[in-house]
């Protein structure tokens, strides 16, 4: 069983040093929407891995800066579990400092994707936790499309805002985790 500690959207409730020193922490994941000042306290974690995607409200340059590595539509292996990533949301306005890409783009970069155990994402899947009728909050038909045909085990993601009543958490063979502020998740991949 691997433990990650997944970070979406809100700084962490409890500075991450206290985090890690009460609790077994396998990895560190940044789902986005969080900036430097958010993560400081990431800086100085060293002796587990660290990665990360990117949020629609990224500034897209933090990451080197706290040993985190991108996972953005790239996959890592750790004790035998991969992990892969997608970062952004749908594109809902133009900027050129946001990570949003069209519906057709993620497409593109998602199609040849390999499957992965874990897939982590900052915006979820269409239908699953998001809000179809709100473009900022729509999620991406690849990621639905990558979850019925690649089937990772699980799929964390951050973003949106689900109710407790609306809450998705499985969407066929995929264990689909919302993740805002901080949470521990274990993975059991037997």
């Amino acid at each position: 069983m691997l433990r990650v500690l997944a970070i979406a959207d809100r700084p962490p409730r409890r500075p991450i040093a206290e985090i890690l020193a009460e609790q077994s922490i396998d990895c560190i994941v940044t789902l986005g929407d969080l900036g430097l000042a958010e993560l400081r306290g990431l800086g100085g974690v060293t002796g587990i891995p660290k990665w990360g995607v990117y949020g629609n409200h990224c500034s897209g340059t933090y990451f080197p800066e706290l040993g985190i590595s991108n996972l953005h539509c790239r996959t890592v292996s750790l004790h035998g579990v991969t992990f892969g990533g997608f970062e952004g949301s749908v594109r809902y306005k133009e900027s050129p400092y946001s990570k949003m890409y069209t519906q057709e783009e993620a497409a593109s970069l998602l199609a040849d994707f390999p499957r992965v155990d874990v897939m982590c994402v900052h915006c979820p899947p269409y239908g699953i936790n998001d809000e179809p009728d709100d473009l900022a909050h729509q999620g991406f038909r690849a990621l639905r499309t990558y979850c019925e045909q690649q089937r990772p085990r699980y799929l964390l993601h951050g973003h949106t805002y689900p109710t407790e009543q609306q809450l998705v958490r499985r969407y066929q063979d995929t264990e689909i985790v919302y993740v805002f502020s901080d949470r521990v998740i274990e993975l059991d991949l037997a």
